[in-house]
Order: structure tokens, then sequence, then C-alpha cells
């Protein structure tokens, strides 16, 4: 069974202040035409399908025609989808029941009681049955009501005890699409700018890649590097564009899955997307950036300009030669100089003393006893220390 693995498309994100609907309209259709030639028996959306959880009408309009170009496919490929921590769940399960009609399923909420169970979606190859188990991201608080399990703090905790409510035969082929920040033990995930890292980094919503390696593939979103945590059938698919200048590097692309027979190694291949216009850093002399314009003029750049006696008009000279300015740098002497005083003068913050502050001039008053307890609670939690 040949399994396309998406996630993260972003739709209505910007770089920097640029729309990038027309590249994300330009990414999807050769999503389409690489589904029309290889015919996947299946198409994974595995989260965040748009930027906000409160898209434009463009936004809409964008993910209805891809959805609608791969409902034309014949013979029709079954599309999976999950909603990411981006999505709101009202607006992406509309028109669910008229989808799932068309072969496009979509699962926006975990379950919260013991009546419901994950959305599941059983399809059948030569060698029998494969079982998708759709968990969309999920927060402690939306499964509490499993079997009465209030004690459920962690993220760990709530994904665990959906698995666990789930009555999943572990001899057939079982595929799971998720939507968390899956960690190993060999450390985190690769992160880069465009993803919220910081709350990660606390580790409230670290949950062990172990809790899936009795799947036979995890389809997971939420990371924008393509990646394996842990075992190499649990992996990241990436996002089909890249989002951040820190992602310049990465190679954007299908995660394709080969599902044989149980207890065989999946085959994982990489389909590269190629888009409309990159995204780079340059960085040189002035007249070093110029010269590149020849290769580069049309890409997102993040421009590094080293002279050490910079032009008051540089801006308006860079933008004759480039079209899409993400940032223009400095690095010189002067500079570096600059930043170093910068560094001498800072001072150590209390995050506690911080956020009292902050309470203080939103509410107009000081934190109760209580409160200030929550906090500190919270701030050991996220490992905090008591410096940043």
């Amino acid at each position: 069974m040949k399994i396309f693995h998406l996630s993260d498309l972003h739709i209505g994100k910007q770089l920097h202040s640029y729309s990038l609907a027309k590249e994300q309209i330009r990414i999807f259709d050769i999503i389409k035409e690489k589904a029309m030639e290889i015919r996947p028996d299946v198409i994974i959306i595995a989260g965040d399908i748009y930027d906000k959880t409160s898209p434009s009408g463009e936004a809409f309009s964008i993910f209805d025609k891809f959805l609608n170009s791969l409902s034309c496919i014949e013979p029709h490929i079954p599309v999976l989808i999950i909603a990411g921590n981006h999505d709101s769940a009202e607006r992406l399960k509309f028109a669910g029941e008229f989808l799932e009609r068309h072969g496009i399923y979509i699962s926006v909420m975990p379950p919260q009681n013991d009546d419901e169970h994950l959305k599941r979606v059983v399809l059948e190859d030569e060698f029998g049955r494969v079982n998708f188990y759709m968990l969309p991201f999920t927060k402690p608080g939306y499964v509490r009501g499993l079997s009465g399990e209030s004690e459920i703090k962690t993220y760990k905790d709530a994904v665990e005890t959906v698995l666990k409510h789930e009555e999943i035969d572990y001899s057939e082929r079982n595929v799971i699409i998720s939507h968390q920040f899956y960690i190993s033990e060999k450390g985190l995930p690769k992160t880069c700018d465009s993803e919220n890292s910081v709350l990660m980094a606390g580790g409230i919503e670290n949950i062990p890649a172990e809790l899936l390696k009795n799947f036979d593939y995890a389809a997971l979103g939420h990371i924008h590097s393509a990646q394996s945590v842990g075992y190499n059938h649990i992996r990241y698919s990436g996002t089909p564009l890249k989002y951040s200048v820190s992602e310049e590097k990465h190679i954007k692309g299908i995660t394709m899955i080969t599902l044989g027979r149980k207890n065989t190694e999946p085959v994982i291949e990489r389909i590269p997307l190629l888009p409309l216009h990159d995204v780079r850093k340059i960085s040189g002399t002035l007249e070093d950036i110029i010269h590149e314009a020849v290769n580069y003029k049309d890409d997102y750049v993040s421009i590094t300009v080293t002279d050490e006696n910079e032009p008051s008009n540089l801006k308006d000279i860079l933008m004759q030669y480039y079209e899409r300015i993400l940032e223009i740098r400095i690095d010189n002497s002067r500079t570096r100089s600059l930043l170093n005083n910068d560094s001498d003068d800072t001072e150590e913050i209390n995050p506690l003393s911080l956020f009292m502050d902050f309470y203080q001039e939103m509410n107009g008053i000081t934190m109760s006893e209580a409160e200030e307890k929550v906090i500190k609670e919270v701030l050991d939690v996220i490992g905090e220390g008591e410096k940043i």
C-alpha cells in the first residue's frame, strides 16, 4: 500500500510581509500532479491545515480547490486529515459528512468520553487490512472525560490515555496520524524559527515516541523539518514549503511510504517539491550581493551586508536587484561592537517578577499569594529555573 504523507500546510501563511498564496497554490498543483502520476492508495495530511484558527476567505478557497483537485483523480484516492494546533475544530470539520461521501475524512477532536473513539478508516490491499487511526492535536483537558481520568496533566498522559482507550489489533497493520511534539531517547527533534519551540522546550508538550512504536507507521505533523523520531517508521513529513529563513537548507517534499506484509519494514522515500521561489540567505559585500542577483533575484532573500561603510540608502539600492527582500542585516565592526556593548549591559531577568509586573500592569492589582504559588509551580514544571 502506497501512502502520501503531508503535514503543516499552513495555508494563509505570510513570510515576513509577503503572502505565500501563489506559492501554496503552485505546490498543491504539484502534489496533485504527483498523486496522478504515482497513484498512492491514500493521502494523509497530518494537521495545521491553516496558519490561523480564523483563516481568511482566500485560505478557505485555496484549500477547497486543493481538495477538489484530489477528489477528481480517478481511480479515487482517499484523503485523511486531522486538526493541528493551528486549526479551529469547528471550521475544519465544516461539511465533514459531505466530504466523507467523497472519500475525504476529517478528524478534529480526540475522544472525550468513554462512548467515543478515534476515527478509524480501514483500507485493503493484497496483504489485507490497514487501519488508519486519526489522532488530532490533543491537550490534557480534552480527554479528562475518558474513564474519569482527572489526573491527566501532561500531553504524554493525554495521548497515552487515548491509545489505551482504543482496542487496537496489533496483529493487523496499523497507521496512526498524530499532530504532537514527539521526542526520542536521543533527544528533541530538529526545530526551526517558524515553530513555537519555546513552549515545546519546557517539556510539558513532550511525548515519548515509544508510545507509537507498535504501529506499522506513524504519520506525524507539527515539526517543519522532515525527520524520523527514534524509530525509522515514526516520522515527521515536514512542511511542503519553507516558512522561515531558518528553513533555508530544508529539502521540502512528500514522504511516500510503501507498506508491505505485516512485520516487514516499510519502504520510505522522499518526493522533492520545488517551490515557485526559494528562500535563501546571502552574505557578503554590497558588490558581491549585487553580483549574486543574477542567480537569486526572484527568491525570498535574507541579506547580510559586510561592508565597513554601508551606504545610507542601502535598502533602496538592493531593491533595484532583488524583488523579495525579507530582511537586511549589517555585519561589520560597528554593529558587532554595538552587540557586545548590549550584551555587557544585559541584566538577568527573574521570570516570576516579570510575570507579576505584567499581571499588575494588565489588571491594576497585584497577584494574590495563591496566584503567585500557581505561577511558581508552572515555572518549575517548564524548567525555567530562577533566571532566564
